[in-house]
């Protein structure tokens, strides 16, 4: 096989910088013949060897990107994650899921032969009945009332018809767990820094985590001719919200569902809190994702379990804090 052209949206963000720098670094015989970056934001630092572009993921300019580098694999990231203080669902939905229309569109115009895209097993959904460990042929469910969960269900299910309809565009949809690496800052990451974390009366919220470089790793696999299909990503085994809080060194705040969802609904329109009333499934019925899949077709074990991954991350910490405190 040549080696790939390869254009990233979403480049700018916590995993795409990695992913690009990855795939400019020498790995034997895996080499990238050009690394386009995209993002909607200047880069802060340009590496060598990697074409930056800075264009809207909903634009034009995507195609014409993609033609005029002769892009011949696509790592779609560009997404939502975490929504920016005043963000609107509207233009969550604009970026999340025209967005990767648009994308789409532009891979079968100009004849791409692969496209790696970052799902998350939020996909799933947040559901009561959720069986205890999530497979890839199981429906994805995303919960309407949470943005993100239902913006990734809308993704799969248009991959799917691409599937159907265009199934010379290879596809490796990555259904990831939960990141973490020494610079993650997300909504659960806030979660695990408060002085006791929350958790709901009856419910474990049990966790699977997916350590930064593993994922950049199982991308550039994707990149450089690993298996297309769907995978979950995620270490072995899961950790519940009162063992990683004995981790953390930590003690639970446990609160019955309805005084949760209750004060969550006081103290958010208050801006005292980054969650709403809607959001208390996501805390109570975490997807919990087996990784088979990923080992057995994909070719990938993840180097760390979902319990090494905690303790790396809580070693990371300590050694920022202690950083800061010389400072």
């Amino acid at each position: 096989m040549n080696a790939p052209r390869v254009l990233v949206t979403g480049a700018g963000g916590y995993l795409g910088s990695q992913v690009v720098a990855a795939l400019v670094q020498p790995n034997g015989e895996d080499r990238t013949e050009q690394v386009v970056a995209h993002d909607i934001r200047p880069p802060a630092v340009r590496l060598p060897g990697v074409e930056y572009a800075v264009a809207d993921i909903r634009s034009t300019e995507i195609a014409d990107l993609i033609a005029t580098h002769r892009i011949d694999t696509v790592v779609h990231l560009a997404s939502i994650v975490t929504p920016g203080r005043g963000s609107r669902r509207k233009f969550e939905y604009d970026v999340d899921v025209n967005g990767t229309r648009n994308v789409l569109q532009a891979c079968v115009r100009h004849g791409v032969r692969r496209i790696i895209v970052s799902s998350s097993g939020a996909a799933y959904g947040y559901h009561a009945d959720n069986p205890a460990w999530l497979t890839e042929d199981m429906p994805v469910r995303g919960n309407e009332v949470f943005a993100y969960s239902h913006h990734k269900r809308l993704v799969e299910e248009m991959l799917a018809d691409y599937r159907l309809w265009n199934p010379g565009l290879q596809q490796v949809v990555l259904r990831i767990g939960t990141i973490l690496g020494p610079g993650v800052r997300n909504q659960i990451t806030d979660l695990f820094e408060k002085p006791r974390l929350l958790a709901i009366a009856g419910s474990d919220s049990p966790f699977v985590f997916i350590w930064d470089q593993d994922v950049v790793a199982i991308i550039v696999r994707a990149v450089h001719g690993g298996p297309a299909g769907i995978f979950n990503v995620a270490g072995d085994g899961a950790l519940t919200i009162h063992e990683i809080a004995a981790r953390l060194g930590k003690r639970c705040l446990v609160l019955p569902a309805w005084l949760l969802k209750g004060a969550l609904a006081v103290l958010k329109p208050l801006g005292l809190t980054q969650y709403g009333p809607e959001q208390l499934d996501f805390l109570r019925y975490r997807p919990v994702l087996l990784n088979t899949r990923l080992k057995t077709v994909f070719g990938y074990t993840p180097r760390y379990t979902s319990s090494e991954v905690l303790d790396l991350y809580r070693t990371a910490r300590a050694a920022e804090a202690g950083r800061s405190a010389v400072r």
